[in-house]
């Protein structure tokens, strides 16, 4: 018969899970050091793959190693170790460095593959909770994921194990993205679709209006009635000024308006240099979209004025464009 609990007991529980997962992940902070160093440089100098392999839920959380690993930088496979001995084990190479993951460091499927990787001199990353185990005797690098409890009330399930161990992959992934230089077009590459992709897949110029005739730009001495006038004529909320040399002085916006009406009883003589926004935001074209949207959400504008190297103005990028455009 289903045992009832109370909310604050479901509460409760769930929160201790929460704490003891963090707990696990937090203790491995004191287990970063040589042999971590190890590890990346093994990686780092593979010149093949780096195969991981894993039973169980340790075989989950390996595949997700290896999705990170392959999407950052680092081509990884993932092999299921009950399968490598039937003829599978025929993907490993010489080249490639083995991560083999099992917290008890026992796992019969997974020692089996030992003899193979022995003959072939492939070195191994053990992964384990028992740095006593089979495993941690036979890796030439072991990474300690040891936790004090797992998650579970019963102390049996993979919970905080599992965890630690993927946190300490996540670890190993992010060093080796620093490590090879790993760039935005780099990351782009391995993620073409999606919102992350479509923010490195389009720069400013292509998202940007660009017709000199549809383009709010009014020169500092102007009249600061008369730049209302350009602002309501091209609906973008904003004009761009420029000095006597045409370079970007200056941006006038609806909320640069109102404010100048309250401060202003008369606003005839205004001259629009009196009144602009100096030294506004601005972009190149050759910025990513997603820049300009980092920019535009920070310091809350919806448009920005687009600027040359000589930093004369080109264009306006408005924030509706960029999000039809679908970058988030």
């Amino acid at each position: 018969m289903a045992v009832t609990m109370n909310v604050k007991s479901i509460n409760d529980l769930a929160k201790d899970v929460l704490k003891i997962e963090a707990d696990s992940i937090l203790k491995l902070i004191d287990r970063i050091g040589d042999n971590f160093d190890k590890a990346i440089e093994l990686l780092y100098s593979c010149k093949g793959r780096v195969i991981i392999t894993g039973m169980g839920k340790s075989g989950l959380i390996g595949k997700k190693i290896a999705a990170t690993l392959s999407s950052t930088g680092t081509p990884s496979y993932f092999l299921h170790p009950a399968e490598s001995t039937h003829g599978d084990s025929g993907i490993i190479t010489r080249d490639d460095v083995i991560i083999a993951i099992s917290n008890s460091g026992e796992t019969q499927e997974l020692l089996n593959l030992l003899p193979l990787i022995k003959r072939f001199g492939v070195p191994m990353i053990g992964m384990t909770g028992n740095m006593n185990s089979t495993l941690a005797k036979a890796s030439d690098v072991v990474l300690d994921i040891a936790v004090e409890r797992e998650a579970c009330p019963l102390n049996k399930a993979p919970t905080a194990s599992t965890t630690a161990t993927l946190a300490m992959g996540d670890a190993l992934a992010v060093c080796l993205l620093e490590k090879r230089g790993f760039s935005e077009e780099d990351f782009l590459i391995f993620h073409p679709s999606g919102a992350l992709g479509k923010g490195f897949l389009y720069h400013v110029k292509d998202l940007m209006l660009s017709d000199p005739e549809k383009l709010p730009i009014v020169h500092e001495n102007d009249t600061f009635t008369s730049v209302i006038e350009t602002i309501s004529k091209f609906k973008l909320g904003m004009a761009m000024i420029v000095d006597n040399s045409g370079k970007l002085a200056g941006v006038l916006t609806d909320g640069d308006i109102r404010r100048t009406l309250i401060k202003y009883p008369d606003t005839v003589s205004l001259l629009i240099k009196d009144v602009m926004t100096v030294n506004p935001k601005r972009i190149s074209g050759d910025e990513y979209a997603a820049s300009a949207l980092h920019l535009m959400e920070k310091y809350s504008i919806t448009a920005l004025a687009v600027v040359d190297s000589s930093d004369k103005p080109i264009g306006v990028i408005h924030i509706h464009d960029i999000l039809k455009a679908g970058v988030a």
